[in-house]
């Protein structure tokens, strides 16, 4: 191990209590995408304290940010996010058991996202004053990657421009940095107005904003039949009127469309869009459809995926305590064997029947997954687009977990979670000081990045003068 790991290591060890404060104290602030000011604040405020200049308010929102420290190249990023998700309100106990219910909670572990990249780039601070390495560190607060894909106004506005290379980590069931892509994604909203009237005395008046959502996800699920097999379409009805015996007047669905390419995921959109204007000529009400967000599919890099799983197998996967597993154990038996025999399979990890009847990850495999499309998705992906990126997950949840639901908002707050975060802060530090003092490595990436993309051009799929939906909760909510 260097002498310039060694003193980021030892930076974390000698702050673990504090790194942990700030990952707990986000896990307590559960705030939705957008309005998370309690987290932004605090994580902007540590890297102030640690002599980071900060940036706030970037891109036109309010919680995100850039932090920098350093001169001359290169210039490495590391990316956090700290958005909770609704409804998933949860105890740090093994059993469901909202703190308030219908409350938001951690249900990705972004609490541990963001603080990891904090802590890893403070620990890279003091690291490059105590042994002279040059270049820049710029840390990215990230809002609303749940919702509303908050990445994709910075990489529109350029906050990426001139970074050599970027790292971000997501807590997950496996140690990995894989190779997989992701889906592309459309997110939209279908708005429909029609004429309210009495609906027992008068219907025929009336012009059914909700019969045309209604018809319009009638004919999605039709359609589904002819898209091809790795698309995927989901939907809620947010607005549907107010009571029976008023026909509504308004109603509004809100719509995911993804699919591997962006062009593929443009032709279901369009697609879902001729539907949504026949559902209103059915019902003869008036549409108006409005795109909310639209990200790319990851490129993947095989030269930073090495370098993290090198990096992770020096430092060592966790060891628990007693009272660490008897908390596993408890949150597995929540978990159906058959959902996470059915969730290691998907991950087409090679060897992943040797996981099925172990509690927690504690291996660190080969990078997998070349040419392989996750079907989640990621605004990391248009960072992505932008300089070589990795995001890499840790060992944060019992094999098995299912994703955004109570066992992970559980785990994401205790010492699973804790031991997770350390862990990361030290593997995202080591792989930074890596790309600031191995130059051929930082090429390689480069050129990599260069031969995925090849002749493919990016273009951001929200417009110069769309604005972050700001006023999106009032309007989601209450209409």
């Amino acid at each position: 191990m260097s002498s310039e790991k060694s003193s980021a290591f030892s930076w974390i060890e000698e702050n673990r209590k504090r790194i942990v404060t700030i990952s707990d104290k986000i896990w307590e602030f559960a705030e939705l995408g957008l309005i998370e000011f309690k987290s932004s604040d605090l994580l902007a405020g540590e890297l102030e304290r640690h002599g980071f200049t900060v940036e706030k308010g970037i891109a036109g929102m309010p919680t995100a940010f850039v932090a920098s420290w350093g001169e001359l190249k290169p210039v490495i990023g590391l990316m956090g996010e700290y958005d909770a998700l609704p409804g998933l309100s949860q105890k740090r106990v093994p059993h469901k058991e909202p703190v308030e219910l219908g409350r938001p909670g951690h249900g990705c572990g972004h609490n541990i996202h963001g603080t990891s990249g904090v802590a890893a780039a403070i620990a890279v601070k003091k690291t490059m004053a105590k042994h002279g390495l040059a270049g820049i560190i710029k840390f990215f607060g990230c809002p609303a990657e749940e919702n509303f894909s908050g990445k994709i106004f910075m990489v529109r506005d350029g906050y990426f421009s001139g970074v050599d290379a970027v790292i971000s980590h997501h807590p997950g069931t496996m140690n990995a940095a894989t190779l997989e892509s992701c889906l592309a994604l459309n997110s939209v909203k279908y708005h429909f107005h029609g004429k309210t009237a009495h609906a027992g005395g008068s219907p025929d008046q009336g012009r059914s904003a909700l019969d045309a959502v209604e018809l319009m996800n009638v004919g999605v699920n039709f359609l589904r039949e002819h898209i091809i097999q790795d698309a995927r379409i989901h939907y809620m009805i947010e607005r549907s009127g107010q009571q029976p015996n008023i026909v509504p007047d308004y109603a509004r669905s809100w719509y995911y469309i993804r699919a591997p390419e962006r062009g593929q995921v443009k032709f279901i959109y369009d697609w879902v869009l001729d539907i949504a204007a026949g559902a209103a000529k059915m019902t003869r009400t008036e549409l108006r459809h409005e795109l909310i967000s639209g990200i790319y599919n990851v490129i993947p890099n095989r030269a930073l995926a090495e370098t993290i799983i090198r990096n992770m197998r020096e430092i060592g996967t966790p060891q628990y305590t007693d009272k660490e597993i008897q908390f596993a154990e408890e949150i597995s038996k929540s978990i159906e064997p058959e959902m996470k025999r059915e969730q290691l399979r998907k991950s087409k990890r090679p060897g992943w029947e040797k996981l099925v009847d172990k509690l927690m990850d504690d291996e660190v495999p080969d990078p997998w997954g070349e040419g392989e499309v996750s079907h989640g998705s990621t605004d990391v992906a248009d960072v992505s687009w932008q300089t070589p990126t990795v995001e890499f997950n840790s060992a944060t949840w019992v094999l098995g977990t299912p994703g955004h639901s109570w066992q992970n908002v559980a785990q994401s707050g205790v010492g699973l979670g804790h031991k997770s975060l350390i862990f990361t802060a030290k593997v995202m530090a080591a792989t930074t000081i890596d790309l600031l003092t191995d130059e051929k490595l930082l090429e390689e990436a480069k050129k990599e990045h260069r031969q995925r993309i090849g002749d493919k051009t990016y273009e951001p799929c929200i417009s110069p003068d769309t604005k972050p939906p700001l006023d999106i909760w009032e309007k989601t909510y209450t209409g």
